[in-house]
């Protein structure tokens, strides 16, 4: 083409629609979750249905779900409304990243109990590890191993995924060849937020980030999450 661009070979190509969760229990409370199974708030499944029936009647070749309950439960309530119902796969590597000892608390505390890992995180927010946990580049191989699994399952079709803020970060980093360094803390995520992507060999194409138009009608959703902190937008 003249302007350089190539369009994918859809045969060999995986769409993939990507859902955080609905909002939880902890969201509300602005507590740090990573992989705590804590499970979705009324506002959350109300986010669910919302996102439910926006998608009803849509087909897809999978829908698979990390297998933390306030995933699966979004996933559950979409599904049912799906072509089909198909059913919900479990896949672990879809977890939220693991905050290892800061899960069940909130910035305050973080900023009281634990200023050297703040301080690192802002120096270093892409290979800077939770204490005992995971870092961005962990969650980055670790779920992205389970995404070119998925694109490896389904060569040409179309698949939903329902996971958690930090792996829709990874799948935007998939899609565009990484994301660099400083962008991972504006890439904002709204609960039950749709972000579309295609994978193939050897790359990939962000198609569109962060929809969540059938959330128009509630007066909130939740953006902050394990990756930029309960109360923090930067």
């Amino acid at each position: 083409m003249a302007t350089g661009f190539q369009l994918p070979d859809r045969a060999q190509t995986t769409e993939f629609w990507v859902v955080r969760h609905g909002e939880s229990t902890w969201n509300v409370l602005g507590r740090y979750q990573g992989q705590a199974d804590v499970p979705l708030s009324l506002e959350g499944r109300l986010q669910a249905a919302m996102l439910a029936e926006r998608l009803t009647g849509l087909g897809f070749a999978a829908v698979y779900s990390s297998d933390l309950s306030r995933a699966l439960s979004t996933a559950q309530i979409v599904s049912e409304r799906l072509e089909g119902a198909p059913e919900v796969q479990l896949d672990p590597g879809l977890r939220e990243i693991d905050v290892g000892v800061l899960s069940g608390k909130d910035t305050p505390q973080l900023r009281l109990e634990h200023p050297e890992y703040l301080e690192a995180l802002r120096a270093d927010p892409w290979a800077t590890r939770r204490p005992g946990g995971e870092s961005m580049e962990d969650l980055y191989a670790r779920a992205g191993a389970s995404f070119q699994q998925m694109r490896e399952r389904h060569p040409g079709e179309r698949v939903l995924v329902f996971t958690h803020g930090g792996v829709v970060r990874v799948a935007v980093g998939l899609a565009l060849g990484g994301v660099p360094q400083n962008a991972w803390a504006r890439l904002s995520v709204t609960n039950t937020s749709v972000t579309r992507i295609l994978l193939m060999p050897g790359g990939g194409t962000l198609l569109g980030f962060n929809d969540s138009a059938h959330l128009e009608a509630l007066n909130e959703a939740t953006e902050a999450d394990d990756v930029l902190g309960p109360n923090e937008d930067s």
